[in-house]
């Protein structure tokens, strides 16, 4: 009886760790979560209503919606950008309404975000509009030349470096703020409408660039309202309509 009451503890016992493990590995599979969101701005429009939402690591996942349906306020809330009136937004472990300052500052090291508008600073050529954050950060010249040099190859702007914003078409423009969000190889890119300014063939390229950023293992994340462009994908969707959040 002794033995077998000693077998039995220690079947719990790693049971117990198996579930430990388990719950480990799940855990460490998810990059995003949205649990009972809702975000209500001060003038009563509820932008999300009680929204989840499950992001594995490594996914490549559409966003859709029409104009004003809460498809940005739902990636300003992955950056922090925006807080949750209820709920929470975990992000890489992280309770996203819980962060502050410095710490807020590290995830979004984690996350590259790309623009509908680019946001390029005007005055600056290419190679130091994509390399200004990693400056930010205090990463050494090295470094920096380093990681920049492939980063421009793989946006197919490396004869591009020294030219200024306004000396690029809008295409390439929102190829050189790819290349911002991507230089410091973040796990999680988030964007936001990202082909909203451009025509079908340069949309089809920016596209193509983050299908390309997926397959490195980036989980990445795109808002868009081209239905068309996402037919022409085979990736999820998930559509926000009324503050509701449902997979198609």
């Amino acid at each position: 009886m002794p033995v077998l009451t000693t077998q039995v503890k220690k079947d719990k016992s790693l049971h117990r760790e198996d579930n430990k493990t388990q719950q480990h590995v799940s855990s460490t599979t998810v990059k995003v979560q949205l649990q009972s969101v809702t975000k209500t701005y001060t003038n009563g429009t509820h932008a999300l209503l009680n929204a989840n939402l499950e992001v594995k690591k490594g996914e490549f996942l559409f966003i859709t919606g029409p104009s004003g349906s809460g498809k940005s306020t739902l990636l300003k809330l992955l950056y922090g950008q925006e807080l949750p009136t209820q709920g929470e937004v975990i992000v890489d472990g992280c309770n996203v309404a819980g962060l502050r300052g410095d710490r807020l500052s590290l995830l979004r090291r984690r996350i590259g975000i790309v623009f509908q508008d680019y946001k390029l600073i005007t005055q600056r050529t290419v190679a130091e509009n994509v390399t200004f954050v990693l400056q930010a950060q205090g990463y050494t010249r090295k470094e920096i030349q380093r990681r920049l040099e492939p980063t421009l190859k793989l946006v197919g702007l490396l004869s591009k470096a020294d030219c200024f914003p306004d000396q690029l078409s809008g295409g390439e423009q929102q190829r050189v703020s790819i290349a911002r969000a991507i230089v410091g190889t973040p796990p999680l890119l988030l964007a936001d409408e990202p082909t909203g300014n451009l025509d079908p063939d340069n949309s089809w390229q920016v596209i193509q660039i983050l299908q390309k950023l997926n397959s490195f293992g980036a989980t990445v994340i795109v808002s868009t309202h081209d239905e068309q462009l996402v037919r022409r994908c085979n990736h999820p969707v998930v559509q926000v309509r009324n503050g509701q959040l449902s997979r198609k």
